[in-house]
């Protein structure tokens, strides 16, 4: 896949998928849905901010520092966007159930760390 079917189809899809969580936003009532309601509604978050994140991440790394490799700044941005948007979610998820505190964002935050450490040092390899 080239670099421009790429950039179009996580475009597209990101696109597709913020309409998707809008329309889950609009449709789901939290006071009223179940389980399912809850779950369709943080992936579809979940994917429609790894999606921005990633292509936002990938223009900033492929503009800022040209000297790296257009696959290298995409697994990068890829894999951070995920790790973010999990962050992201889980801290909107914490929230909700009345579970959040300072600790609970700290020791997310740190095994988030530990994790992009783990991926980065198994990269290179």
């Amino acid at each position: 896949m080239t670099l421009k079917n790429y950039l179009i189809f996580m475009g597209s899809t990101t696109a597709l998928l913020w309409g998707l969580f809008f329309f889950v936003i609009n449709l789901i009532n939290p006071d009223t849905t179940n389980w399912l309601g809850f779950v369709i509604f943080y992936l579809a978050l979940f994917l429609a901010l790894s999606g921005t994140t990633a292509l936002v991440g990938f223009f900033i790394r492929f503009k800022i520092m040209k000297k790296d490799l257009a696959v290298r700044a995409v697994k990068t941005a890829f894999r951070q966007s995920f790790l973010f948007s999990f962050l992201v979610s889980a801290i909107l998820f914490l929230l909700s159930q009345k579970l959040f505190s300072w600790f609970n964002l700290i020791l997310l935050v740190v095994i988030i760390s530990i994790i992009e450490f783990l991926l980065i040092s198994s990269n290179k390899k």
